[in-house]
Order: structure tokens, then C-alpha cells, then sequence
């Protein structure tokens, strides 16, 4: 697999996240449901978003090994949450070093959505290379 970045603006190396992402010679796709703080039993948790998210980065990572793909090769991933200037403030110390811990450098979009699935605030939606 071949993986080219794209960032034509130089303000984009400040945004933990690439314009663009090429990849060539792909072995395989995964695409990643939406994944969430919920438990292996299935219950959705209630504690505030930055533990949410510690959750949810455990349950994407779980997800990816397990398919037989790895972290490094996010191209994509898209963030949802209740509250943007709340996961701004409080979640960057976790999701940044989740992009680092792992050499990330993916396509993204950020969205702010009215709601998500009982008392959710943050969702995590990826899609990996091999």
C-alpha cells in the first residue's frame, strides 16, 4: 500500500489532520462504523465527553486490531459530538495523542450534531488501509 498526503495550505499543519489522503495498491478497505462509549455489554455510557472519548479511541482501536488492519493506516475519520467547543476544550489532550500514538495522518471532518445515541456525546467513524 501507498499513502501520499495532501495539505496544500500551509495553516493545514496545524490542524493534526491532512486536506487529502491518496492511497495506491490497497489490499483491503475497512470502513468503520460510527464507534461510541458503549461497553462490551452494550451500555452506553454517561460520564463526561473526555472520558467518552478515552472509551471511544479504546473501542475504535479494539475494532481495527481485531478486523486484522492497524491504526497507523487511518485515512479517514470523522469526529461527531454534542458540543465542538466542549471537545475542543476538554478532549484535544486525548484525541491528538491518539493521532500521535499511532502516526496518523488522515482525512477528517468535525461535526457538531444535535444529538447521538442515548446519552452520547462524541462518535468516532473511521476507514483503514491495507
Amino acid at each position: 500500500m501507498e499513502k501520499r498526503t495532501i495539505d496544500p495550505w500551509k495553516w493545514g499543519e496545524q490542524t493534526n489532520s491532512a486536506q487529502a489522503v491518496e492511497v495506491k495498491n490497497v489490499e483491503g478497505t475497512l470502513y468503520c462504523s460510527g464507534q461510541v462509549a458503549i461497553d462490551e455489554n452494550g451500555v452506553p455510557s454517561s460520564a463526561d465527553m473526555r472520558c467518552q472519548l478515552i472509551q471511544t479511541v479504546e473501542n475504535l482501536e479494539q475494532l481495527i486490531s481485531e478486523s486484522g488492519y492497524e491504526c497507523k493506516n487511518i485515512v479517514r475519520l470523522n469526529v461527531y459530538t454534542t458540543d465542538t467547543n466542549e471537545f475542543f476544550t476538554t478532549c484535544m489532550d486525548v484525541y491528538v495523542p491518539f493521532l500521535t500514538k499511532h502516526g496518523i495522518h488522515q482525512a477528517t471532518t468535525l461535526l457538531e450534531v444535535k444529538g447521538l445515541f442515548a446519552t452520547l456525546t462524541v462518535e468516532l467513524e473511521a476507514t483503514v488501509v491495507k
